[in-house]
């Protein structure tokens, strides 16, 4: 078998692999909403959102301290960004009923808009630190320390949010018991790290083959991979019809896909991580930050029709920023 050959099938393995886990996660996280009594938004945001990150996670920290290489990892967190704002355009093009925008829960505004200043702030954060204008402390960058401080912050007003909201909510009789519940959450969020720490070594592997940037590589390819478990989990609470369930675990994965590029400057000790990367992704950042304001005003507006029977103009909007970002980034890593 050919090296070219081999490595696709790797990377394909771990997809699937990343993609069944997923599937299974969703089941169990709606599981949880009802024996717990929490709100399928909230579940989505803090439960799910966080395991379908681990991947992310996993792989940067795997990237930045045994297979050296900070491309891939932040082109992983940012990438995976972006295209779970574009997972969203995918609901609304087969969530048929009505458009999804009118359906969701108007409190994914405030997830939606925190991922907006985050987003704004790495973008700026890149720019800057290519110049050397952010001061570290040790190894680590300051803003590291702010991104942290501002997510804990965010979670906070979340939280507080849903609990004006939770003496609304309805307790659905559960479908399993609580304890099957969190072992098959655990199974699965294992899976999903072990694919994960597999991951990076592949794509830096796939990057020298093919003769492709390291930054490429992650932006497109294993953003893709790490955001397999995002895509699998919305597929399974569309197929439940749980649609502030889908909504939470891609806007809260983006917050918490933030975080993650903190740790990764924390566990990068040669130094701020911002200042070894390519400043081709303050491009993925940017984007990621506009597409996240197209859903806040998607949210706010409501809209109520279809362009051309299809999808709504935020969802359009959405996949044009995505291929815009994907051609930027092909162009820049050839």
């Amino acid at each position: 078998m050919s090296p070219l050959l081999l490595i696709w099938l790797k990377f394909a393995a771990c997809v699937c692999v990343i993609g069944v886990a997923g599937v299974r996660l969703s089941r169990y996280g709606d599981a949880l909403a009802k024996l717990t009594g929490l709100s399928r938004n909230w579940i989505g945001l803090i439960l799910i959102a966080t395991v379908t990150s681990l991947p992310e996670l996993v792989t940067g920290l795997s990237a930045v301290t045994v297979a050296a290489a900070p491309d891939i990892a932040v082109g992983d967190v940012l990438g995976s960004c972006v295209f779970n704002l574009a997972i969203l355009a995918l609901i609304d093009l087969v969530y048929r009923e009505k458009v999804m925008y009118c359906v969701a829960s108007s409190a994914h505004v405030l997830s939606a808009g925190f991922g907006v200043i985050l987003l704004a702030g790495v973008a700026l954060v890149l720019l800057l630190s290519a110049q050397g204008a952010i001061p570290t402390i040790g190894h680590v960058s300051l803003a590291s320390v702010a991104i942290l401080a501002l997510y804990l912050m965010a979670m906070r007003a979340l939280y507080k949010a849903e609990q004006r909201h939770a003496g609304h909510q309805v307790v659905e009789q559960p479908d399993m018991t609580l304890k099957a519940a969190l072992w098959g959450y655990g199974v699965a969020s294992v899976v999903i790290v072990g694919a994960g720490i597999w991951l990076p070594f592949i794509g830096v592997e796939l990057a020298r083959i093919m003769g492709w940037s390291n930054s490429f590589v992650g932006t497109l390819l294993v953003a893709f991979a790490t955001s397999v478990p995002e895509l699998a989990t919305t597929w399974g609470a569309l197929r439940i019809g749980a649609i502030d369930m889908a909504l939470g675990n891609l806007l809260g994965s983006n917050l918490f896909d933030v975080v993650i590029l903190a740790l990764d400057d924390f566990a990068y000790l040669p130094g701020a991580i911002y200042q070894q990367v390519s400043p081709i992704h303050a491009v993925t950042a940017i984007t990621a930050c506009m597409m996240s304001g197209a859903v806040v005003v998607a949210l706010a507006y409501r809209p109520v029709s279809r362009v051309w029977h299809t999808a709504s103009w935020a969802s359009l909007s959405l996949l044009a920023m995505y291929l815009l970002n994907a051609v930027l980034q092909y162009r820049h890593g050839m």
